[in-house]
């Protein structure tokens, strides 16, 4: 099995050195620094692993449930702390995937999925969301997507990168249609907690046997760097697949993600962060949507939750060719192209950095590449 790179990937790659002087996309939140966690923090703690539970930490575990809604839903023994929900998905996809078995994806989405099916040898099936349609899911393709080889349908839940949202009775019916065949459906919930006109979602493992949510610290809270998320799913069997599989990769979580995760998601220090990362996420979210609509050609569907969304560019841009544009002198800025998601005409903006990310510096320089293109013969 070799696993290939994928376009997003390979871009993030190429462009490292870039250093730009403005970025338009930033897909977490404002991060907080190590020194807002020291009053917490023991500093005798060991930097052994934590000598307590393979799973990760009780009481993160603990916090994991609750900030999904499913304290006494599902048990701790449901949860295990892994690198991130990267690693979530990947313990989750590698141990139940076959080659020839059958994987429904939702396109945009996230593209791990798809790159490790491939690896596999299993068949990837996609399911178009429309910007025509607002990139809402379409559930009655799904299920026409849905065959009785299909052994998992995975999605992002906000919707990763359009920012849509399913509610309870679109989860209920994937449900359904998973539960049709015996499917597993993986949702995976980076961005959940960042619904802006809404309450939080349920997350799949309260609602289905063969349901499996994963999620991090990443995003909403802006720890990316602690390499820290979870994986939640009522089989015992297939979160003992996990860690036996992790136990032959990464091993252990570390020590030092878990105790600080552990912190951040205290239930007091959890809803105040919260609540500062939808504020900025907001302020930044009406500062966007305000410049597009003043951009000639440019177009968005506005993100329903999440950090970013896809902008369409006018027809005869290529995203690949003015992302590099962008990129060089004079604007010097960083954008993540559509083509990472297999959209060659949109850009990947996001609103996410709260306010020290100088939005406004950002969308000016893309606005006078915008300008620039348009006056070049």
């Amino acid at each position: 099995m070799k696993v290939k790179i994928h376009t997003l990937f390979q871009y993030l790659l190429e462009t490292t050195d870039a250093d730009p002087q403005a970025i338009v996309g930033f897909s977490l939140s404002g991060s907080p620094v190590l020194g807002d966690f020291l009053d917490d923090l023991d500093p005798n703690q060991s930097l052994d692993w934590n000598n307590r539970d393979f799973r990760g930490l009780p009481e993160l575990r603990d916090h994991v449930l609750a900030q999904a809604g499913l304290t006494g839903v599902c048990a701790p023994a449901d949860v295990l702390i892994t690198a991130g929900a990267a690693e979530a998905n990947y313990l989750a996809i590698m141990q139940l995937l076959q080659p020839d078995d059958e994987i429904v994806i939702e396109t945009p989405g996230w593209p791990q999925a798809e790159v490790l099916a491939k690896a596999i040898g299993a068949k990837v099936v996609k399911v178009e969301r429309q910007e025509s349609e607002g990139w809402c899911l379409p559930l009655d393709r799904v299920a026409d997507a849905v065959t009785a080889r299909t052994k998992m349908i995975f999605i992002t839940n906000p919707n990763n990168p359009t920012g849509d949202l399913l509610g309870r009775a679109e989860l209920e019916e994937l449900v359904r249609i998973a539960d049709r065949v015996g499917a597993w459906l993986l949702v995976d919930e980076v961005y959940a907690g960042l619904e802006w006109d809404g309450p939080r979602g349920p997350s799949v493992a309260g609602m289905y046997a063969c349901g499996i949510t994963t999620g991090s610290v990443s995003k909403a809270l802006g720890l990316q760097g602690l390499r820290t998320g979870w994986l939640i799913c009522p089989d015992p069997g297939l979160v003992m697949d996990a860690v036996i599989l992790r136990e032959n990769a990464s091993e252990i979580m570390n020590i030092m993600g878990e105790v600080i995760a552990e912190v951040a998601l205290r239930p007091a220090r959890f809803t105040k962060a919260m609540d500062k990362a939808r504020r900025e996420g907001k302020e930044n979210l009406a500062q966007m949507n305000a410049w597009v609509d003043a951009q000639d050609g440019l177009s968005w569907v506005s993100p329903r939750a999440g950090l970013i969304g896809l902008a369409r560019l006018p027809d005869e841009i290529d995203s690949d060719v003015f992302a590099k544009r962008l990129l060089a002198a004079p604007y010097r800025t960083f954008l993540l192209p559509g083509s990472a998601y297999d959209q060659p005409h949109h850009i990947r903006l996001g609103v996410g950095g709260g306010a020290a990310v100088n939005l406004q510096d950002g969308l000016t320089q893309v606005e006078k590449c915008l300008k620039d293109w348009n006056n070049t013969p």
